[in-house]
């Protein structure tokens, strides 16, 4: 069953925003209000129409470019997709109620988005 007014499958690109310690096996040098900052820097360029793969290339700690296919919870996967349940939870939760081409943003926290701060557009 998916969640009520969701689709059944997205596409998105991210911009992950970690802090020293929030990233197994990568040295993240920006303490954990840097990066918060700098995560809220670059949804307000998104949101007005910065190139969001520019963004991307020049600031994610992920590797770009960045773009996740989702299934909804009960839908099963397409090809290269991922189901939602085995996605952080606060990416799927800020990528489904997103419009076509919006942006949204996943706030760390330690149980739903443990990484860091997610800017997430919706694709497809």
């Amino acid at each position: 069953m998916t969640m009520k007014n969701e689709p059944d499958h997205i596409q998105v690109q991210h911009i992950l925003i970690a802090f020293s310690g929030s990233l197994p096996g990568q040295p993240v040098k920006r303490n954990q209000e840097q990066a918060r900052a700098l995560a809220y820097d670059l949804l307000k360029q998104a949101q007005e129409g910065a190139d969001f793969d520019a963004l991307v290339r020049n600031y994610t700690d992920d590797q770009a470019p960045g773009i996740y296919g989702m299934s909804n919870l009960g839908v099963s996967p397409a090809r290269g997709e991922y189901p939602r349940n085995q996605m952080v939870a606060a990416f799927g939760d800020t990528g489904f109620p997103l419009e076509v081409g919006q942006v949204g943003i996943a706030d760390y926290d330690p149980r739903t988005s443990p990484y860091g701060w997610h800017i997430v557009k919706r694709l497809k």
